[in-house]
């Protein structure tokens, strides 16, 4: 009797301990900045979600994040203008690729 309870308590840790290691799971924006060297950062938003990712040689890429609609602004460094992009949607598994944004002066 004592080892099936001992049994069945290392199972339950096992099963928990394997849950609270998980992987994220969501979607991914990814885009390219032109000029490469025109932005610093990208944020993506929706509701209380902010994500973050640097831009680099041009790139970005923000994982992982909720399904859901997103505002994504390009931080420009000067004498580039932010952009903004409005409900960018993100798909559980999928990326959004939201390909070549061109910086304006």
């Amino acid at each position: 009797m004592k080892m099936t309870k001992y049994g069945l308590s290392a199972l339950v840790i096992l099963v928990l301990g394997a849950l609270a290691f998980r992987t994220l799971e969501g979607g991914s924006i990814s885009g390219k900045v032109t000029p490469g060297d025109g932005a610093k950062e990208v944020w993506a938003i929706s509701g209380a979600d902010t994500l973050k990712a640097l831009v680099t040689d041009g790139a970005f890429s923000i994982q992982p994040a909720k399904a859901g609609a997103y505002t994504v602004i390009i931080d420009a460094k000067d004498p580039y203008k932010d952009a903004t992009l409005q409900d960018v949607k993100v798909e559980e598994g999928k990326v959004t690729d939201l390909g070549e944004i061109k910086l304006e002066q």
